[in-house]
């Protein structure tokens, strides 16, 4: 592994085909919601999994290829329920060249669900990025992710809210950004499939949320009739039309 890392850091990565889309993409994505400016410190939260995986090697290219400057450091949240080869993440990192920090998070076994997993990881990260003197810290949220987000807010909790691609948190010290936010999971997928990433054997087992898969069949199945009805559902937050509504 390490043998081949250091072999793809020398070589500058090719932009073609589906890297080229995915490239192309997060780059539009950082361009419509001001997401990179000169001089930044990136927290990339890594978790193991193919989406933050992706979005720290899209990091390392944008590094080489654009002019403005920038840092970034992968952090990496080691949960206690969480399944993931945490030595093989973090030897990943080193491999590749890439500042990272771990940090530790536990829970009892009776407070684990979606909503707290995500709030106390949340804190950790912003925890983290003021420690590091980050002003911006990157999630590997995509497309899929965000218009679920919409779709089961809207259904389950009746209100119109998402995973908003930029969000300036503590009076603008910190701005969250998800820079794959145009990207359809299985371009991801597709993407990574050019790269030695490691096979963390990442999974979470309490991650099987139903309403969310209940919420991923629905849009499945829309996209029979409607290919484009995950960019529809992004899109429809920026196209509110007021005097339609209650």
């Amino acid at each position: 592994m390490a043998t081949v890392m250091a072999m793809e850091r020398k070589k500058k990565v090719e932009l073609r085909g589906i890297v080229r889309q995915v490239y192309k993409n997060m780059g539009k994505a950082i361009a419509d919601y001001n997401m990179l400016n000169d001089k930044d410190r990136v927290l990339v939260a890594v978790s193991g999994g193919l989406d933050s995986l992706s979005l720290l090697k899209l990091f390392q290219m944008r590094q080489e290829r654009i002019p403005i400057r920038f840092e970034i450091i992968a952090c990496f949240v080691d949960a206690n329920f969480i399944k993931v080869d945490a030595d093989c993440l973090t030897g990943y990192f080193k491999d590749s060249g890439v500042e990272y920090v771990a940090k530790k998070m536990f829970l009892e076994e009776n407070e684990i669900n979606c909503f707290w997993c995500s709030w106390n990881r949340r804190k950790i990260l912003f925890e983290t990025a003021k420690e590091y003197n980050c002003n911006k810290v990157a999630l590997g949220h995509n497309l899929d992710d965000i218009s679920e987000t919409i779709l089961m807010n809207l259904c389950f909790f009746g209100e119109v809210s998402s995973a908003p691609p930029a969000l300036e948190m503590f009076k603008g010290k910190i701005k969250i950004i998800r820079p794959l936010c145009y990207v359809a999971k299985k371009d991801i997928t597709y993407f990574s499939s050019k790269f030695s990433f490691p096979d963390t054997h990442y999974e979470c087992v309490y991650g099987k949320n139903t309403r969310r898969q209940l919420i991923k069949e629905t849009i499945k199945n829309l996209e029979k009739n409607c290919p484009y009805v995950k960019k529809n559902i992004f899109r429809a937050l920026k196209k509110i039309r007021k005097d339609y509504l209650v």
